[in-house]
C-alpha cells in the first residue's frame, strides 16, 4: 500500500484532558459527558469520533457517486454519524454506530445504495468492521 496522508493526534490527560494535532490545526479540551458522570464541558472522545467517521463517510460516499456518474454536490450530501458507548457484561466498553445519509436529488433507492457502496470503501467502516456494529440508513 501507498501511504496518501499521515497526521498526528496528541492527548494529555485522558478524557479530562485536551487533544490536538501535530500541526496545531485542531485542538479542543476534553471533559466527562453527564451521562458518565462529568459536567459535560468540553468535547469527549465518541463525539470526534463521529464526526470523523461522518466526514469521512460523507468523502467516500461522494467517491461512489462520482465512480456511478451520480452527480451530487458536496451541499447535497449530508451525514450523521450517531454514536453510542456501550457497556457490556464483563465490564468493558464497546461503540455502536447508526449512518445516516439526507442525499438531495437522490431516490431512497439510489441512496441506500450509494449508503452501501461508501461503507465498503470508507477506512472507517473498514477499519471498525467486524468490531463495531454499524447500520446504514436513509433519510
Amino acid at each position: 500500500m501507498k501511504t496518501l496522508y499521515e497526521t498526528k493526534g496528541i492527548a494529555v490527560g485522558g478524557r479530562g484532558g485536551n487533544v490536538h494535532t501535530e500541526d496545531g490545526q485542531f485542538s479542543a479540551k476534553l471533559g466527562l459527558p453527564t451521562g458518565l458522570g462529568g459536567k459535560g464541558e468540553g468535547n469527549n472522545p465518541e463525539q470526534l469520533f463521529a464526526c470523523g467517521y461522518a466526514a469521512c463517510f460523507g468523502g467516500a460516499l461522494m467517491l461512489a457517486a462520482r465512480q456511478q456518474k451520480i452527480s451530487l454536490k458536496d451541499a447535497d450530501v449530508e451525514i450523521t454519524a450517531d454514536v453510542k458507548l456501550m457497556q457490556d457484561d464483563q465490564g468493558g466498553f464497546n461503540l455502536q454506530v447508526a449512518l445516516t445519509g439526507n442525499l438531495t436529488g437522490v431516490d431512497k433507492d439510489t441512496s441506500q445504495h450509494l449508503m452501501e457502496t461508501a461503507h465498503q470503501i470508507c477506512p472507517y467502516s473498514k477499519a471498525t468492521r467486524g468490531n463495531i456494529d454499524v447500520t446504514l440508513h436513509v433519510k
